[in-house]
This record gives structure tokens, C-alpha cells and sequence, in this order.
């Protein structure tokens, strides 16, 4: 009779399992198995661009916020791919991204030169590149509040989950970075439509009642 250790090794179907694959935690699902390689590939994605973005880079400023995210996100790659092959938790835990921008907007809108495509790699600028930075940072947490949803690992799940408030942070820090140059410009309602707006909506009075 085959020991408990051999009966464990082989699938329903008798099979001999791979001693590799005898030591991992195979708790994932299929369509789990696409979205994590989708999103392992656009963290790669998102490492490799900033790469190229560094190299451009003009203003001290930016390339240190991007020399931030580009070490916390190599980090991040890390422990997912740890993650995602034993299905156990990481050796580094996901992290918590701090960034070192204040919280003040600028309002207005002011007249500029018209925007257009570059003709050439030197019409490379800080304004263009920032903008990059941000829209990678940007569809990678939407593609992971997407994939979040469906994780069946819960470890996986977790790290997963837990990415995207460090990737809004990452976000909103390349957007106040943007916005202090001026190549962010956020426009505002008249005061009166501000007003009439913020008070377009009033509390619900009492006791909150359980729908039937």
C-alpha cells in the first residue's frame, strides 16, 4: 500500500504531482491565475517604463519621486511573485508607500502654449514625462481593484487589495508634483454654483430603519 506521503503526491486522476508543486500551496483559481499574470506584467510594465522616463528626467525633484516608487514598486513585484507561487505569505509584507509632497493645490487655470505630440525624442520635457509616470500609476490600480475582486487566494487577495491605496498615494503625489509646475491645472465653479452644489443634499433625520 502506498504511504500517506505518496497518496498525497498524485491527483485524482493518479498521477504523479511534480515534487515542487507537492510543496506549494495550489489554491488558486483559473481566471485568478490570468489576472495575476496580467498584473505582474504591468508591474514589469511600470518598472521598465520608469527606467526609460529616468533617463529624461530634468528636475531633481521628479526623478527622486520616481527613483521612490520605482524601489517600493520593485519591492511590491517581489512579494507578489513569492506570493503568487506558494500561495503562502511573502518573506517582505506589502509595505506602506509615504510620499514627501505637501497636500496644497494650486486652483486656477492660466493661459499656456498649446499642447501637441513631440516630433522628436529631444521634445521629451518633465511635464510629459510626470504625465506618464501618472497614467501608469493610475491603470495599474485600476487593474488592481479590478483583479482584487476575484483573487480566490487570500493571501494574494490581500497583497493585492492592500497595493491600491499606496498606488492612489503614488498617484496623487506625481498630481500635487504636477500641479505645483503648473502642468496640472485644476479649474474651479463659480462661487455661487459651488455653494448651490455643496448644499444639494441634507442628512436623514432619526433612527435608521432595516429595510423590511
Amino acid at each position: 500500500m502506498a504511504n500517506q506521503n505518496q497518496m498525497n503526491a498524485q491527483g485524482q486522476n493518479g498521477m504523479q504531482m511534480p515534487p515542487n508543486m507537492q510543496q506549494q500551496n495550489m489554491n488558486h483559481g483559473g481566471h485568478e491565475m490570468f489576472d495575476a499574470h496580467e498584473v505582474i506584467a504591468s508591474i514589469i510594465s511600470m518598472l521598465d517604463q520608469y527606467q526609460m522616463y529616468d533617463q529624461h528626467i530634468q528636475d531633481q525633484e521628479l526623478k527622486s519621486i520616481l527613483n521612490r516608487q520605482y524601489t517600493f514598486m520593485t519591492q511590491l513585484y517581489n512579494t507578489v511573485v513569492e506570493s503568487f507561487k506558494t500561495g503562502q505569505d511573502p518573506t517582505v509584507p506589502t509595505q506602506q508607500y509615504k510620499m514627501q509632497q505637501n497636500n496644497d493645490t494650486v486652483y486656477g487655470v492660466k493661459p499656456g502654449k498649446p499642447k501637441k505630440p513631440n516630433q522628436s525624442i529631444q521634445e521629451l520635457s518633465d511635464q510629459g514625462l510626470s504625465a506618464y509616470m501618472l497614467g501608469q500609476v493610475k491603470s495599474l490600480a485600476s487593474l488592481m481593484t479590478m483583479t482584487s475582486l476575484e483573487m480566490t487566494n487570500p493571501v494574494l487577495r490581500r497583497e493585492i487589495a492592500d497595493s491600491v491605496p499606496n498606488l492612489i498615494e503614488m498617484g496623487y503625489e506625481i498630481f500635487l508634483y504636477q500641479n505645483k509646475h503648473g502642468y496640472y491645472q485644476v479649474p474651479q465653479l463659480a462661487q455661487q454654483d459651488m455653494n448651490n452644489m455643496l448644499q444639494s443634499y441634507a442628512p436623514v433625520q432619526g433612527q435608521n430603519k432595516p429595510l423590511m
